[in-house]
């Protein structure tokens, strides 16, 4: 399983210039890998192999190339195919696409080392403080909130340079199956010790048992974002002033993207430590951006990467995670089956067939569960909720704060608004 560490850099000015210097000599080899596919006949482009089986003989024509570690050069390349890849499935699934674009200096903003030229040395910082040592630049000072487990292997470590200014090194582990924990036997799970989950926006999830976590109030955020937008509109682009307002935007920016993020590693890592199973919903995230009035909303929600997430977590605390058909959870009746339509204002679900009454979305999260188990081929789950689930003018949903799921989650954060999981 592959999975990665991202921690806070804090390199000196003399190694932030170097930092900068090998970031646009990557992005200069990208952008000949680019220039060398374009130009080549249209049936004989060459392949990841063939271009980086060219790089000595670009680093005899352009002595700047030499700078590069091999290593690192040939992720630049890896990076250009695995960028056209995408491309060209995203043009077999009928999207219009054009093609991929040369790299500007404020577009590249990352470089890879893969398999060799970087060293960790994690007994020389204190204080939770490690240095990672790249090839060609020199000693990075990290703050080192997490150690690596002994038994992954790291497999390629990044440093970026985010819009803000700030940088970051991420590390890519690479675990053995057999140093996961394993997962329950299917033929063990019932409702007590799985769930299924509804993604809504009055509260970000609804659980099948009768549990609901509130979504992040995030109006202040915009607000001030808002502020330093209207900041930056005055300012004379290209000035001096303008760059470092665009900066202040930019961290404006990262700080809603963190927190949503931070939140997300909260609330899954509480989700696969509490359940042995946990359903959710497959959801058409782009089409519901799309479609809907309220896609800035759904878009804060970020729910494609909630269930990333969640998929990515079950595996490390070995837990089931499984997506089922989200289409009619909210119209389907979780006692009966009986479909009744319900207009998005309408929070409450009545049944006029069997008359069973609940939250709409206790509803919906109650045939997630049903539907789970019925794709994992185990049937009507037993002790099923649904029979003793009450009438929606009671109280009989449990709100569980952020502050429980922090408890009972993950670690939180550092000092720094990164998540730790």
């Amino acid at each position: 399983m592959e999975h990665s560490h991202r921690y806070h850099a804090y390199p000196t000015q003399e190694v932030a210039a170097r930092l900068e210097h090998h970031l646009d000599l990557h992005r200069q080899l990208y952008n000949h890998v680019r220039w060398d596919s374009t130009n080549s006949p249209e049936d004989d482009k060459p392949s990841e192999y063939d271009q980086n089986n060219k790089l000595p003989e670009w680093k005899r024509n352009w002595p700047v190339f030499r700078e590069l570690h091999s290593k690192a050069a040939q992720a630049t390349v890896a990076r250009f195919h695995h960028n056209l890849s995408n491309l060209r499935k995203k043009k077999e699934k009928g999207y219009n696409v054009g093609r991929l674009k040369r790299q500007a200096p404020t577009d590249y903003r990352s470089v890879t080392y893969n398999q060799s030229g970087f060293d960790l040395d994690e007994k020389r910082g204190r204080d939770r403080y490690a240095y990672v040592r790249f090839s060609k630049i020199g000693w990075v000072k990290i703050r080192y909130h997490r150690p690596i487990p002994d038994h992954p292997t790291i497999k390629e470590v990044t440093f970026k340079k985010e819009r803000t200014g700030e940088w970051f090194i991420s590390f890519g582990l690479e675990t053995d199956d057999g140093d996961l924990p394993e997962k329950p036997d299917v033929d063990s799970l019932d409702a007590s010790n799985s769930v299924g989950i509804d993604l809504g926006i009055l509260h970000y999830i609804h659980t099948s048992d009768g549990k609901t976590v509130d979504s992040l109030d995030l109006e202040d955020d915009y607000e001030r974002l808002r502020r330093e937008q209207r900041k930056l509109s005055r300012k004379e682009r290209g000035s001096n002033n303008y760059e470092k307002q665009r900066r202040e935007v930019a961290k404006v920016k990262q700080h809603i993207r963190r927190k949503v993020l931070d939140y997300q590693h909260k609330i899954t890592t509480w989700l696969v430590r509490e359940y042995d199973a946990v359903f959710v919903e497959d959801l058409n995230v782009k089409g519901m951006l799309d479609q809907s009035h309220n896609a800035r909303n759904k878009q804060d929600a970020a729910w494609r990467q909630f269930i990333t997430l969640l998929e990515y977590k079950a595996d490390l605390y070995g837990c089931h995670v499984v997506q089922v058909e989200a289409r009619g959870t909210t119209k389907e009746c979780a006692r009966c089956g009986v479909e009744t339509a319900k207009p998005i204002w309408l929070r409450e679900h009545s049944c006029p067939s069997c008359g069973f009454e609940t939250d709409r979305d206790a509803n919906a999260a109650m045939n997630v569960l049903t539907r789970g188990f019925a794709r994992l081929g185990l049937g009507w789950p037993e002790d099923t909720p649904v029979e003793t689930v009450t009438a929606t003018d009671t109280t009989q949903f449990e709100s569980v704060s952020a502050r429980h799921v922090v408890e009972t989650g993950s670690l939180g954060v550092d000092r720094n608004g990164e998540a730790v999981s």
